[in-house]
């Protein structure tokens, strides 16, 4: 039988700390976000939000974190 993974809540949560003011929390959520879709599931509620139309510093975090997500990770042999 396959196993039903839970959605994860997080794009909601630091979509709701957007809402409530406390941007440099959210903003500080952001940059340790948990996976490229959890980042891309919180630019779709904050644009419905209209909230990265109002704030330049949370678009410019979303679009520098999911780049840096999506790059290629280097690594270095030990």
């Amino acid at each position: 039988m396959p196993r039903m993974s839970r959605p994860n809540p997080w794009a909601t949560k630091v979509a709701a700390l957007i809402q409530g003011g406390n941007t440099p929390a959210a903003l500080a959520q952001i940059k340790v976000a948990p996976s490229v879709r959890d980042l891309q599931q919180l630019r779709t509620l904050l644009q419905a939000q209209g909230a990265l139309a109002r704030d330049r510093i949370l678009a410019e975090t979303c679009e520098d974190q999911l780049q840096a997500l999506s790059a290629p990770r280097l690594h270095r042999a030990p």
